[in-house]
């Protein structure tokens, strides 16, 4: 590189430290990533799984010809991805989103469906749409019912930020005035077909305390900042090109990178959390290279937003002097 010297990357510390670190791809991980290069902050993003670039979704365009078993699952997909062909939307026109679970083996001592994807994106390109805002009901559950913790906010407190993500997300849906179901920003609803229409006509008829409406859904019925309007193709699985669907490929990381402040680093292992004793805080990460095998730290504070369980995971293997077990034991033991 330009001003260094033929055997040393003077610039290479400058050019592995950032403003913030955000670890994981999916949803979580890419609204973090747009708000922070929003806010000026320069963030990179690191997710263990290969990249994928919106539009390009391999399978997104094919008919049900081009595939070999015409999208069902073969012996051996099912014997290589034992946990991952339980899910339901797991087939043969997306199963190169997930994990390959002979690569990534757990002990299963009661069944758990550990579902993963393995792409930039994560399961934001696999996850149902469906977006309900929760009410007082929620949020009083726990006072209520005398059972954990009471909430330390209420409908009030967050209405404003489902305002906020609900515009941003664009969500396709019906203000229906039910207490339980609190009405939001959205866009129109798609029609219910005349079967539906009759039965909601007939139920609510007879029932007049119970509704049935059109889901709320982050489906897009009218364009919103580049991406299209759906189709209505039921390929939602595949990776949508129109980017009628929300997910961090087509809606957060566009927007981040528009900032021009997001660095996205695929096939980065996040090993543990670098700890600096004298500073008594986390500096940065250590990820494992998956294509190369080889350790890179990176640097500054990491704002982590990761899968429960591989949360957990690195947690506990981030011990220092200070703090033997773990950087935050008392949180994982909870």
């Amino acid at each position: 590189m330009p001003g260094d010297t033929l055997n040393v990357n003077n610039k290479a510390a400058k050019q592995n430290t950032f403003d913030a670190i955000v670890v994981g791809s999916g949803i979580s991980g890419g609204w973090a990533a747009k708000e922070l290069c929003e806010k000026g902050l320069k963030v990179l993003m690191l997710e263990r799984g290969r990249n994928v670039e919106h539009p390009n979704y391999p399978t997104s365009t094919k008919n049900i010809w081009d595939f070999p078993h015409r999208i069902t699952l073969s012996n051996e997909d099912r014997k290589n991805h034992e946990i991952q062909s339980r899910h339901f939307s797991y087939r043969e026109d997306n199963k190169h989103f997930y994990i390959n679970d002979k690569e990534n083996p757990y002990d299963e001592i009661q069944r758990f469906d550990w579902v993963r994807g393995d792409i930039v994106g994560g399961r934001s390109l696999l996850w149902g749409r469906a977006c309900y805002r929760w009410s007082d009901i929620e949020f009083d559950a726990n006072l209520k019912d005398g059972h954990g913790i009471d909430w330390p906010i209420r409908y009030k407190d967050i209405a404003p930020w489902y305002d906020y993500v609900e515009k941003f997300v664009g969500v396709s849906g019906n203000k229906d005035g039910i207490a339980s179901l609190p009405d939001g920003q959205f866009q129109p609803p798609f029609e219910m077909n005349c079967v539906e229409a009759d039965f909601k006509k007939r139920l609510e008829s007879k029932y007049a305390d119970r509704k049935v409406i059109m889901g709320r859904t982050a489906n897009l019925t009218q364009p919103v900042q580049g991406r299209g309007q759906c189709q209505a193709r039921d390929l939602c699985h595949r990776g949508c090109p129109y980017g009628a669907y929300f997910s961090t490929n087509a809606s957060t990381m566009p927007a981040a990178y528009a900032t021009g402040n997001l660095t996205v680093r695929p096939h980065s292992l996040v090993n543990r959390v670098i700890y600096d004793e004298q500073k008594n805080k986390a500096t940065g990460v250590e990820i494992i290279d998956t294509e190369t095998n080889k350790t890179v730290p990176l640097c500054r504070r990491p704002q982590r937003r990761m899968h429960r369980l591989s949360n957990n995971n690195r947690v506990m293997r981030s011990a220092s002097p200070c703090q033997p077990y773990s950087s935050s034991h008392a949180h994982v033991a909870r």
